[in-house]
């Protein structure tokens, strides 16, 4: 394996990782779920979970169309 490949490599490593990482931090989609519990989120909190949750989700997917990219190159590589 060329080094180009060994690089490659590491990198899907990483972005694998991090993929993992970030949605293992997303909260679940339970609606609700917390007026059962008796948990009240207050207007700011609920706000501001919902924008963590969305640059999370964002993430996600920049890093999953990088690990892609980088699975399509390495193919490329290894076939010529």
């Amino acid at each position: 394996m060329s080094i180009a490949g060994y690089i490659i490599g590491g990198l899907m490593l990483v972005l694998s990782i991090l993929i993992i990482l970030i949605v293992l931090g997303q909260q679940g989609r339970r609606s609700g779920i917390g007026a059962v519990s008796g948990v009240a989120d207050s207007l700011f909190s609920k706000n501001k979970a919902r924008d963590v949750d969305s640059k999370l989700a964002r993430m996600t997917k920049y890093f999953a169309l990088g690990f892609f990219v980088l699975a399509v190159v390495a193919n490329i590589i290894i076939f010529f």
